[in-house]
């Protein structure tokens, strides 16, 4: 006997018992006693508000500079070697990708180091965050570069531009005030955000719809690239079909292509793709990754310079970058209306991106992080960094900026840096099969944010996705799973019937490997599949021949079956406007059991049986009284007599004549339907309604509606919606599933003994509606 086996025999051995009362709601908030809620009144509030206290000041300061808050407990003898070698590898990288990335965002260069500056200096001091760096990152740089271009095209007709060299200098100078212009507005939304404590917006930004969108970018980025890896001259698009327009000017123009330039792209793409394949192979050797982008961009510098590429091969080259940083500059805010709509789309991906790097480091690390300050971190280094012509950044490889005046790079370097960073992006496609195999919701946002970022643009792209991801949350709650639940004998545990099923040989073979009795005295127990009584008094009266012998193991047990005369259903969504009538149908189709089918069985037996006895009138004795209070409202109102409001019955209980049984259908003869909210996490006046509509419906032909499980919530709103304006409807409240069962159970034999004792010697009207049983 393994080891699981022998688990499985100590956990079948294992037993706990519970006693206690039936808890309807009534009963249970008896027992219970409710803490009276004091409410401050508006004054203590905005005193409270407004008191200064030293412990207030300090927390105020830790939540607005959190660097005041690590800063004094920075360990330096531990710290200051690893930050050091972190600092000055990522430092490096940050020269080439800073240069690449300007190319994305269509200003010159110079503009991504001082993106890759200032924004860094200020998160060091606003951030929340130990481990991420702030500075260009790709997907954002392509998000500014389509706003600058599709402004400030590449054919603009310039004023005053007397040669081409004038005219793109001017044009680059337009497109930077665009860039300011976004990166100032995308930098006041953030910290607004995060000032009104907005940081859950984030949430909108589900995991396949981000690593949708970034994959989409991600194609922007590469296509965008093919120019200057093929050294032709095309235009820059931008908007919707931008992709398509870009592939089909560059493969229009292939026949112009610099073998120059691709050779030395090629060269530097396996080059930065080998070493990448290095580094990660032996990163737990290295002490610190290979800056290959800064070698690379070294090695073209060199060719460049050695080859002279630009005068003898026709090459496009970056030229020499201007030393020192710019004076501050006013961003020009009268672009904000043509661009606001690109601000937001840039801040919220910004802040998703940075957020989500944040959480992961954070959780791996063992710390917190503050979504809403890092908005308001992000919100200052983008508006601030925008005074010193700084585009929007996002979450990146780097942590600090080596600056440093250099000579002529060759575009297609660059070109090759800003493709093989993509790389990680472009792994995203293998999430495919995974989505497919765990969530065709989730895949279907993957492929709709794809395809729509992909072909409408990445502005228009995402607002699409969002849309389509938020419609997913209602498709959710509008087709959740509703189940039809059964018991585990003998437990107050219950289950979905259609997802298990009875096999007594797979059990009595396991039973007899696993305790070696004999087969002869267990087969008359399994002549009835079912007989767990049976089966029950074979085990026991075997254990009490052997010594030692374990009890009934559980698996003997594993039998989900429903409750005689009882229907349990479960849904697992809200109930409120848009599934409400699905809730309704779904409960009447999963149960098999429609007030309105029973009602037409009873009127087509009441006629048969009024055809045989030659009697008319035996038609229409109950039949017609039912239907009138199906049909009407009249029979819900309550009526005023000597001062007391007395409501109708909840459950009308028609008694048929025996010999009329016969007439009637086969079926399950069901007296009481439960339904099990412990998923339901609110329920709306609709669904009070609807609510109200089943208890009736079900009412009306005998049978009894319990809720069972209902949150504290679902009870206010049940209460707020005047669910229980008749007191007796609290009756069909119960804590759990078992409760409800097991006052089910006690009403059924109640009524049994009542109809079974003596007839009263006085004549007295009987009442039609027998109440429900406290526990």
């Amino acid at each position: 006997m393994d080891h699981a086996e022998e688990n499985e025999i100590l956990a079948a051995s294992q037993r706990y018992y519970v006693e206690r009362p039936i808890f309807s709601h009534p009963v249970l908030q008896e027992r219970l006693h409710k803490k009276d809620k004091i409410s401050d009144s508006i004054g203590d509030k905005l005193k409270q508000a407004f008191t200064c206290t030293p412990k207030k000041i300090r927390n105020i300061i830790y939540m607005f500079l959190p660097i005041t808050k690590w800063l004094p407990a920075y360990k330096f003898k531990e710290y200051v070697l690893g930050d050091l070698v972190s600092g000055i590898s990522t430092g490096v990288l940050q020269l080439p990708q800073g240069l690449a990335f300007a190319m994305l965002a269509a200003v010159p260069p110079v503009f991504g180091l001082y993106s890759s500056f200032y924004p860094v200096i200020m998160y060091c001091f606003l951030g929340t965050s130990r481990h991420i760096s702030i500075g260009p990152f790709a997907v954002i740089s392509l998000m500014i570069g389509g706003v600058a271009v599709r402004l400030v095209p590449d054919d603009i007709v310039i004023p005053g531009g007397v040669n081409a060299t004038n005219g793109t200098e001017a044009r680059d100078a337009l497109r930077v005030k665009v860039a300011m212009s976004v990166t100032l507005l995308s930098g006041i939304i953030q910290f607004c955000l995060g000032v009104c404590r907005f940081g859950f917006v984030a949430i909108y930004l589900t995991e396949p719809l981000v690593r949708g969108f970034t994959t989409a970018a991600a194609v922007h980025v590469f296509t965008s690239m093919l120019k200057y890896l093929f050294g032709v001259k095309t235009k820059r698009y931008s908007g919707i079909f931008s992709v398509v327009y870009s592939t089909v000017a560059v493969l229009q123009n292939v026949k112009n292509l610099n073998v120059c330039s691709l050779g030395v792209g090629l060269m530097v793409f396996g080059l930065l793709l080998g070493g990448k394949e290095f580094n990660e192979r032996f990163k737990e050797k290295l002490p610190a990754p290979i800056p290959l982008e800064f070698f690379a961009v070294v090695m073209g510098t060199g060719i460049s310079a050695g080859f002279n590429l630009k005068e003898s091969y026709d090459m496009d080259v970056v030229g020499t970058l201007p030393l020192g940083l710019l004076p501050p500059a006013n961003p020009d805010t009268s672009l904000f209306h043509l661009v606001y709509v690109d601000a937001i789309a840039i801040a919220i991906v910004g802040f998703s991106v940075t957020i989500s790097m944040a959480k992961t480091l954070a959780n791996k690390h063992g710390y917190q992080v503050d979504g809403n300050q890092e908005l308001i971190a992000l919100g200052l280094c983008n508006s601030i960094g925008s005074l010193f012509q700084t585009f929007s950044i996002s979450c990146s490889l780097s942590r600090s900026l080596v600056q440093e005046g250099t000579g002529g790079k060759t575009q297609a370097v660059l070109s090759a840096i800003v493709i093989v960073n993509l790389k990680g992006m472009f792994m995203q496609f293998s999430d495919l099969p995974f989505f497919w195999r765990t969530s065709k919701i989730e895949l279907t946002i993957w492929l709709t944010t794809f395809v729509s970022s992909l072909f409408l643009g990445l502005d228009y792209g995402l607002i699409t996705a969002v849309i389509i991801a938020l419609l997913t949350v209602i498709y959710r709650t509008q087709s959740p799973s509703y189940k039809v639940l059964g018991q585990l004998p003998d437990t107050d545990v219950y289950i979905d019937i259609d997802a298990y099923e009875e096999n007594s040989l797979r059990l009595l073979a396991k039973t007899f490997t696993l305790l070696n009795l004999g087969l002869l005295q267990l087969l008359p127990a399994f002549q009835e599949p079912t007989n767990i009584t049976s089966l029950h008094s074979t085990w026991t009266a075997c254990s009490s021949q052997s010594e030692g012998q374990p009890p009934l193991p559980v698996f003997f047990s594993l039998f989900v079956k429903e409750i005689p005369g009882i229907k349990i259903f479960q849904i697992n969504a809200p109930i409120y406007y848009a599934n409400s009538d699905l809730y309704s149908s779904a409960l009447k189709r999963k149960t098999g059991v429609n007030p309105a089918v029973i009602m037409g069985a009873r009127r087509k037996a009441m006629k048969k049986y009024a055809k045989e006895v030659g009697n008319a009138n035996v038609a229409n004795a109950n039949v017609v009284k039912v239907d009138a209070e199906v049909d009407g409202e009249d029979a819900t109102k309550p009526e005023e007599e000597d001062d007391e409001v007395k409501y109708p019955p909840i459950v009308i209980k028609s008694t048929l004549p025996e010999e009329l049984q016969r007439f009637m259908p086969p079926g399950d003869n069901v007296h009481t339907i439960i339904l099990d909210f412990t998923q339901v996490n609110f329920i709306d006046s609709v669904g009070v309604k609807t609510l109200a509509g089943i208890v009736k419906e079900y009412g009306d032909v005998g049978i009894y509606v319990y809720l069972a499980g209902c949150s504290a919530q679902v009870v206010n709103d049940l209460t707020q919606n005047r669910f229980f304006e008749n007191p007796a409807l609290k009756e069909l409240l119960f804590h759990s599933i078992h409760d409800a069962v097991l006052g089910s159970r006690l009403r059924e034999a109640l009524a049994e003994q009542e109809a079974s004792a003596p007839a009263p010697q006085e004549d007295s009207e009987p009442n039609a509606t027998p109440a429900t049983p406290e526990a």
